[in-house]
């Protein structure tokens, strides 16, 4: 199987990606997000990938971020969620909006999402409520900034935890930190995202 992929960008299409590896093309799937972010052409990329094995092909999906890795695996635990739908929805909701619409049970924002209907966006949100909890919100189109569970650098995953202790929800503390980490900086101390966090959460 293959995890990681780690070359330079070949040719980039509407729905996917050539990398080229030591002169070996890999074609890989991606969201419209992950492909609008990456590099020039000739330039050096490294995309997380899922490997995905069918009788009749092998296919590789990439992401710039573990971040969003994770939840294409965790949409398409919901039924009538595959490959196709999931970048979709990874496309075109940003982290922090997909993890909030999840936590605030917002259907009308996940119905933004190409190929998502109203009866899919009212499933995804109620059974991705408690399981999404986990991941947070990281920034979709930018690498990770660390190495925490959501993307987060040590201060970031500090910060969320000292707010989930406050009594806020997992995935609302970290798109807040996600945010404040955005406009403040990945060197951020922990009191200070705390803080940002916090004026995010009470608006």
């Amino acid at each position: 199987m293959i995890g990681k992929l780690k070359g330079r960008v070949d040719s980039v299409g509407e729905d996917e990606t050539i990398i080229d590896v030591n002169g070996v093309g890999y074609l890989v799937a991606a969201s419209a997000r992950t492909l609008r972010s990456l590099p020039a052409m000739g330039e050096a990329v490294v995309l997380h990938i899922e490997t995905q094995v069918r009788e009749d092909a092998i296919r590789l999906f990439g992401f710039l971020t573990t971040a969003e890795r994770d939840w294409f695996r965790l949409l398409q635990s919901v039924q009538g969620v595959g490959a196709k739908v999931a970048l979709g929805i990874l496309g075109a909701l940003p982290g922090d909006t997909l993890a909030s619409a999840i936590a605030r049970q917002d259907k009308a924002t996940m119905a933004r999402a190409p190929g998502v209907g109203p009866k899919l966006a009212a499933r995804l949100v109620l059974e991705l409520k408690d399981k999404a909890s986990a991941l947070g919100a990281g920034d979709f189109g930018a690498p990770d900034l660390g190495a925490g569970p959501a993307g987060l650098p040590k201060a970031g995953e500090d910060a969320v935890l000292a707010l989930t202790g406050l009594g806020y929800a997992r995935v609302q503390a970290a798109a807040a930190v996600s945010k404040a980490l955005k406009s403040m900086g990945a060197e951020t101390a922990t009191a200070a995202l705390i803080r940002a966090g916090l004026k995010e959460l009470a608006q």
